[in-house]
């Protein structure tokens, strides 16, 4: 089941599939590439300082020795010891330990990247499974991981072997050197030792590495069904992406006839197309769309327009400019300055009129270019 399960799992994951992962703590590691350079930067640290290590070591051998009459019947003698050879066996220790540690957090960046789970502290008793971890046992990791260990075990023994037969006169040799020479001797050797060490294990820690990047993706490959249904939790759903597109839209249409009793005039065609213009020659450059519909809407534009007293000028060719050209809350383009200032100026003396009884002015016939018309553009 959990073979065809994973068959079905033919794409790559996604990046929330992956997110999710290591928010788990779930990131590709490999324990031989760590472990390899680890012992690297040991053995670098044993190669770079053997002579300083060797100087301190010497120091600590010399302060266990190194006492008077009165001192060796002191109950002092002690701690003054540990505490004279502290320094020491921190000058020893600190570079080693630096080293290591920066190496191993090195090299779990380097294959996975830095990555904090709180959710990875938190114990799973379901691994203390024994049935469960016989299954792991034998699964395909498990005999991925039992040969590696085999073959680990197989050319690091191999060839510590054969460095043993390269180095063994100078082995032998250590001990009839002097203390210094066969000290500094024997740390060179060590040194080498876990060198070669480092670098069987970092070719088989590299190829681990890859393994390791390549089995992480393919554990969380994806079915196509996991696909749709993540892309329609993230996109959310269709009708629902409708139905709020449809609420937005409608919010947007209150809030624009909203602002029709604020507009100075409202150009129309007739029937068809209703623009709302708003200027205040104190506040803009020059007069904006407030408000514009095309049939059902322009309508409803006339009909708040008209119960407000906002001027309903009919001039086709200006409306149809302005709601090809001009969206809601924008100036007007200075194309239609001209056809537009005509229009605001017959509203002016049409109140002027209206205010002193006298007849109505003529209503303006502005010319436009057809080309500002678009694809509304009369034939």
């Amino acid at each position: 089941m959990a073979e065809t399960e994973n068959e079905d799992r033919t794409e790559r994951a996604s990046e929330k599939r992956l997110q999710e992962a290591r928010d788990k703590g779930e990131v590709p590691r490999s324990q031989d590439l760590s472990g390899a350079m680890v012992v690297l930067a040991g053995a670098s640290i044993l190669l770079s300082y053997s002579s300083s290590i060797y100087a301190h070591m010497r120091h600590i051998y010399g302060l266990g020795l190194d006492y008077s009459r009165d001192a060796l019947f002191s109950d002092a003698l002690m701690s003054r010891a540990l505490h004279a050879a502290m320094g020491d066996i921190l000058a020893v220790l600190l570079p080693v330990f630096g080293a290591t540690m920066l190496a191993a957090v090195g090299s779990t960046v380097l294959i996975g990247g830095f990555n904090f789970s709180s959710e990875a502290l938190i114990p799973n008793f379901e691994r203390l499974d024994p049935i469960a971890g016989f299954g792991r046992l034998f699964s395909l990791n498990g005999l991925i991981e039992l040969a590696k260990s085999l073959l680990k075990v197989g050319f690091i023994g191999l060839a510590l072997v054969l460095l043993l037969r390269h180095d063994e006169a100078d082995v032998m040799a250590t001990g009839h050197e002097t203390i210094a020479s066969g000290v500094a001797h024997a740390l060179s050797l060590v040194a080498h030792a876990a060198l070669l060490f480092a670098v069987i294990l970092g070719v088989i820690g590299g190829l681990d590495g890859i393994w390791q990047r390549f089995d992480y993706e393919r554990r969380h490959r994806m079915s196509k069904q996991e696909q749709k249904d993540e892309h329609k939790d993230t996109e959310g759903n269709p009708q629902l992406k409708g139905r709020v597109r449809q609420m937005q839209y409608q919010i947007a249409r209150r809030r624009m006839i909203q602002e029709v009793p604020k507009a100075d005039v409202v150009v129309v065609n007739p029937t068809h197309f209703a623009v709302a213009l708003r200027y205040d020659d104190a506040r803009m450059r020059a007069p904006r769309v407030v408000a514009k519909g095309l049939d059902v809407l322009a309508m409803q534009i006339r009909l708040v327009a008209d119960a407000h007293r906002i001027p309903l000028v009919e001039a086709p060719p200006l409306a149809r400019a302005l709601y090809a050209t001009t969206d809601i809350g924008h100036e007007i383009p200075s194309a239609l300055y001209v056809a537009v200032a005509q229009i605001l100026a017959y509203v002016y003396q049409l109140k002027q009129a209206t205010e002193r009884g006298g007849p109505n002015p003529d209503v303006p016939r502005p010319e436009v270019d057809p080309d500002l018309q678009g694809r509304y553009r009369q034939p």
